[in-house]
């Protein structure tokens, strides 16, 4: 099938198929803002008690109310699994939803862990496949997501061959129901990974591509979208950079409430002319038409020394902005609905190096700091304010419940819960070995984490 790609020539949004070459990027490339309704800058949040995304929204936010804050964590139970889990487990009417690098999708009882079925979605890819990378076998990466409206769990797995397969699967039975190649025309798939977590929205789902560990071959950020019955063509848009700008972080496109699509974009090859749209935050249509974008003043010496934004995804927050940090360890406050080209941001702070996916409460902001998870505050007037800072092993990707901050010590495996206000750790727990991007899903007074062999449930006691 053909894929339509989206691009910008000069300064007007151009949609061409699949296959057509790519507008030359020795030309200046601009972008006009497309006009945007007054909702575009309020985040899309979630009311439900399931956790059906990454960090539990479309905003990214990771926030739920309705958690008690622990006087201690203990174990509930685990449960080893046929593979590593990298992506964060989904919880849908009492029953976690866990992928494992294995290419398995499995449904467990929230309260005992036991198994309540298994689906295999083909098999997974040996690293002596693939030209580089760090996972071996790779198999399901990036994050699942549910959706309510078909009662399927979307996952895409990395099978043999290479190729990347969105599976749609029911949650109730574990049967497949839908069945699609992901992997745009044009694109080859032994050099790209989807590491980012799936997005949902209007009935389609997202899908973001990076590079392999290693950076090797020729890979482009892409972000593809398909239809929730699988049917249609593909949408798709690539960061029109020579080479690389991939859409790696773990927590995946951020959509807001009138579907428009930002994702946070990796170094590319370009070190000196005109922005090429690498090392940036992106605003895509619903439709993926690329409207409007954010870049560091340095995003040529970013690019250079591989120290870019695409390392965490951006987190929509409350007042129509966005916090958006990187390698380079700055972090940024972005207005949502003029995004600003380059240099454009409405705040900078001197902050960390950040790797996975922000969490918020208000517009008190938790980073995943490379040194030590951090809070910031924004403050009236666009400004950004440090404030406590974690021991310097707790680097996971925090999420929050009630006015708890959950993060983990990788590879460690410790579960710190601290105080959202202070950052005064509350309570610890060891889950065993975990990923660099393993981050906790929240549920009452539960909580999962995917590990090394499986997954783990605590209890806020």
């Amino acid at each position: 099938m053909l894929a339509i790609r989206a691009f910008v020539c000069g300064c007007v949004l151009c949609i061409m198929l699949a296959g057509c070459s790519d507008p030359s990027l020795t030309q200046p490339v601009k972008i006009t803002p497309l006009a945007l309704p007054p909702s575009t800058a309020t985040p899309q949040v979630s009311a439900s008690a399931d956790w059906t995304t990454y960090h539990y929204n479309n905003a990214r936010d990771g926030y739920v109310a309705a958690t008690p804050d622990p006087g201690r964590l203990t174990g509930l139970w685990s449960k080893q699994l046929d593979g590593p889990v990298y992506a964060e487990p989904l919880l849908v009417g009492g029953h976690v939803l866990v992928a494992t690098e294995n290419d398995a999708l499995y449904s467990l009882d929230a309260h005992n862990g036991q198994v309540q079925w298994r689906t295999s979605l083909g098999t997974p890819v040996p690293l002596s496949e693939l030209p580089c990378g760090n996972i071996d076998p790779l198999g399901i990466t990036g994050t699942p997501v549910y959706d309510a409206q078909t009662g399927l769990v979307f996952a895409v797995a990395e099978v043999t061959g290479p190729g990347h397969i969105l599976f749609g699967v029911d949650a109730r039975t574990g049967q497949i129901r839908v069945r699609r190649s992901v992997d745009p025309a044009g694109m080859n798939p032994q050099v790209h990974q989807q590491r980012a977590a799936l997005a949902l929205f209007g009935g389609r789902v997202y899908v973001a591509y990076g590079g392999l560990d290693g950076d090797c071959g020729n890979y482009h950020g892409w972000v593809v979208a398909s239809r929730t019955d699988g049917r249609g063509s593909l949408l798709s848009y690539q960061v029109p950079t020579a080479r690389e700008g991939g859409i790696w972080a773990a927590s995946g496109p951020a959509v807001d409430s009138a579907g428009h699509v930002y994702v946070a974009v990796g170094n590319g090859e370009a070190v000196q002319g005109n922005w090429d749209h690498s090392d940036s935050v992106l605003r895509l249509s619903t439709m993926l038409q690329l409207a409007d974008g954010f870049a560091s003043q340095n995003w040529q010496s970013e690019n250079a020394t591989d120290s870019d934004l695409g390392s965490m995804g951006p987190l929509l927050l409350p007042g129509g902005m966005i916090f958006a940090d990187g390698k380079a360890g700055q972090g940024y406050l972005l207005r949502a609905n003029t995004l600003g080209g380059v240099g454009g941001q409405a705040q900078a702070i001197s902050l960390c190096s950040a790797f996975g996916g922000a969490a918020a409460l208000g517009l008190s902001v938790f980073v995943p700091c490379i040194d030590g998870l951090r809070q910031v505050q924004v403050r009236p007037g666009t400004s950004l304010t440090p404030g406590w800072h974690a021991p310097s092993q707790v680097t996971g990707s925090p999420v929050v419940g009630g006015h708890t901050v959950y993060s983990l010590d990788p590879p460690n495996g410790m579960l710190y819960a601290f105080d959202a206000a202070t950052g005064k750790v509350r309570a610890t727990f060891s889950v065993g070995t975990t990923s660099r991007f393993a981050t906790p899903t929240l549920s009452q007074r539960d909580i999962f984490i995917g590990t090394m062999t499986g997954i783990v449930a605590v209890a806020i006691a």
